[in-house]
């Protein structure tokens, strides 16, 4: 048995497109996965002219939380009755102030979680907390 080896002598001439066609098809995948995004279309509401936000909202109602779980309400000390009351009768104000939480480093979750939980069942709807520094 005997072998031959063919030698070609010339180089190939003809481009290997293959690679060429992988690569599109990945960008084709790319941006039909990326084109229902870029076209989505978010809602933003921009304050509008000639109406004024500021005059129309109450005084927000400031509600210092202890360390040790003593409560204050503008600065005045209160308990956990009077709490459960003047969250009632701020939800039911014609101008519902907003609640600006003010919970100190070493208050208890438990105390933050009661007054929010307290907060949400009385139907406050804007609750904030700023920072007592």
């Amino acid at each position: 048995m005997t072998f031959s080896a063919r030698v070609e002598n010339f180089a190939i001439t003809q481009i290997n497109v293959t690679p060429l066609v992988d690569v599109l098809l990945v960008l084709l995948i790319i941006f039909m996965l990326t084109a229902p995004v870029i076209t989505h279309k978010a809602r933003v509401d921009l304050p509008q002219i000639g109406i004024d936000h500021q005059t129309s909202m109450a005084e927000p109602v400031r509600l210092a939380i202890h360390a040790d779980g003593s409560l204050y309400w503008n600065d005045t000390p209160l308990t956990e009755a009077q709490l459960d009351t003047q969250l009632f009768i701020a939800s039911q104000a014609a101008k519902q102030p907003s609640l600006h939480i003010e919970a100190a480093d070493g208050a208890a979750y438990e105390s933050v979680a009661r007054v929010l939980t307290e907060a949400k069942a009385n139907g406050l709807s804007r609750i904030d907390f700023v920072d007592n520094h």
